[in-house]
């Protein structure tokens, strides 16, 4: 299927290693041409035979992003969300098992009338008309292919790519291959030659790039770069330096200076205005002379690998660039605090305390002695998802008198099931996408600090997850002294709850990191942060 207009290719690949950026630099490049006046999109396009992320561990992929529309997505489609307005959903990414599911669908249903199905045309001709379907209506659509070149799995997405490049016209496609460029330190040398043979690794399977971003933590001189260009066959002018940064938001500035974005304009005939890059100089500046600092605690199963919380971690930092500090983030290990018995060998030191989202039992006797500690202590709290459930099982045992209150997730006799399944999971015997999953409504309390924080009555959130606050024990929580702040519409389901006398502890049953941004960071984090930072300015100095 054509698109609706003309819309114009640039196709990123990686080489050498995996881990480059590739998803950092097709942002910071999307970000650069929004600015320029363009309507742009995004597409992810993964090699792996899962259906999608959703049911795959996040030590092995990083996390979940979720999509308004419900979609379990790879992890870069957050990073295109929080640096452009471009909204992601379902078709914005795309893996081998989705493309083999639909073939293999539609064969069994007779729609290629008896031919013999190969990759080529079938499988090839599925991810180009995913792509088009994608990509309709927008002046330019980023393409980001996952793995690395040389991988027998990403070879069907490549010669997909070669092909569209060649339908649409080379005025209308643009190759970009990220690379790297190693230092020897040792040898005081940069080196070229992986460069090289990742180049070489494109052109046996039909792809010249048109530009080379080259990932390195020293600058590449003209020099370098017109040996690369060389042995490339790539014009000089084609090679760019994406250097190692303090910060991913240093990094659409850093290509802008390099002439990137100037360079696509002129590669893909597009006549375009300067962007204004004002909001990402006052990001660079409070990067660079943060006002103050704060200590905020994550407790989690998953802090072995900062990419499981991805989305979270960065609208922390977004939230302190919106209040000019710096955040520091400590990864507490929940199974270590459960184990210690101890939660202020972990948490004594710090202004806040987080609970993020997970699944499973384990460690989470750990994260609810956390939640105690930051109740108690009166050290703003903020429980997400699977952290305001284990909130209420934490508040319910020690305020309500519900000594064995548990999530049935845990155990399924509990006489006091204060979190339960919801009814329509109760059938679910599958675990892929059947959970609650994408934007849902939620209605804020009036005199609440949650409709003071987001200033309106009625919000959307994205939510992942299969239980709920019971309703059964609304009466009792209440009545310890916990709000129910945040409903469904219709009020039968518990969204966000507070401790009014607590200086700030709040929980929500969605995922409110999915929405943040740089440049608009979320007034529940900006909120958490800055109740923290008042915390580390009320606490006695050292010199005192």
């Amino acid at each position: 299927m054509q698109p609706q207009k003309q819309t114009k290719f640039i196709f990123v690949t990686g080489g050498v290693i995996s881990a480059l950026g590739k998803g950092i630099s097709a942002a910071a490049i999307g970000t650069l041409l929004e600015l320029r006046g363009l309507k742009i999109t995004f597409m992810k396009l993964d090699p792996y035979i899962n259906v999608d992320p959703g049911t795959m561990s996040p030590f092995q992929h990083g996390e979940v992003y979720v999509t308004d529309d419900g979609a379990e997505t790879d992890m870069d489609l957050g990073h295109y969300e929080r640096f452009t307005s471009a909204k992601m959903g379902k078709h914005n990414n795309c893996t081998t098992g989705r493309i083999y599911y639909t073939v293999i669908t539609k064969e069994r249903q007779g729609e290629y009338l008896g031919a013999t199905i190969q990759v080529i045309p079938h499988i090839t001709d599925e991810i180009k008309a995913t792509i088009h379907k994608a990509t309709q209506g927008v002046d330019l659509a980023i393409i980001e292919v996952g793995g690395t070149v040389g991988d027998i799995e990403s070879l069907p997405f490549l010669e997909a790519i070669r092909q569209l490049r060649s339908e649409v016209g080379r005025d209308d496609a643009v190759n970009i291959h990220v690379t790297l460029v190693p230092y020897i330190k040792t040898a005081g040398e940069v080196k070229t030659k992986p460069t090289q043979h990742s180049v070489a690794a494109m052109r046996q399977i039909g792809i010249q790039p048109d530009i080379l971003l080259c990932r390195s933590e020293v600058e590449i001189n003209d020099d370098l770069k017109r040996k690369i260009a060389l042995f490339c066959n790539v014009p000089a002018s084609c090679v760019f330096t994406a250097r190692d940064a303090e910060s991913i938001y240093l990094i659409p500035k850093m290509l802008h200076e390099e002439g990137l974005d100037h360079k696509l304009t002129e590669l893909l005939n597009i006549w375009s205005r300067e962007p204004d890059l004002s909001a990402w100089n006052t990001i660079e500046e409070r990067l660079a002379h943060p006002g103050g600092e704060v200590t905020i605690a994550i407790v989690g199963k998953y802090v072995g690998l900062t990419d499981s919380y991805k989305s979270l971690n960065e609208a922390l930092k977004h939230a302190g660039l919106g209040n000019d500090v710096n955040v520091k983030l400590e990864f507490v290990d929940s199974e270590k605090l459960e184990e210690s018995g101890d939660a202020a060998l972990f948490l004594a030191g710090v202004d806040g305390v987080l609970v993020p989202g997970g699944f499973g039992v384990r460690g989470t006797e750990g994260k609810i002695q956390a939640i105690q500690y930051a109740r108690e202590n009166r050290i703003p709290f903020l429980g997400i998802c699977l952290g305001m459930q284990l909130a209420i099982v934490e508040f319910a045992r020690h305020c309500c008198d519900l000594k064995q209150a548990e999530s049935t997730e845990f155990d399924r006799n509990t006489p006091h099931p204060v979190v339960a399944l919801m009814e329509e999971q109760k059938s679910v015997k599958t675990k892929g996408a059947t959970m609650r999953l994408g934007a849902y409504p939620c209605v804020l309390a009036e005199g609440s600090k949650a409709r003071a924080i987001y200033g309106v009555p009625k919000i959307s959130e994205r939510h992942r997850h299969r239980y709920e606050v019971n309703n059964d024990f609304r009466g009792a929580l209440q009545a310890g002294g916990l709000a129910l702040c945040g409903t469904s519409p219709d009020g039968k389901l518990v969204e966000m709850i507070e401790i009014p006398d607590h200086p700030w502890f709040l929980g929500c049953q969605f995922h409110p990191e999915y929405k943040s941004r740089p440049i608009a960071p979320h007034p529940l984090f900006s909120s958490f942060v800055k109740a923290s930072h008042e915390r580390a300015l009320s606490k006695p100095s050292d010199k005192e």
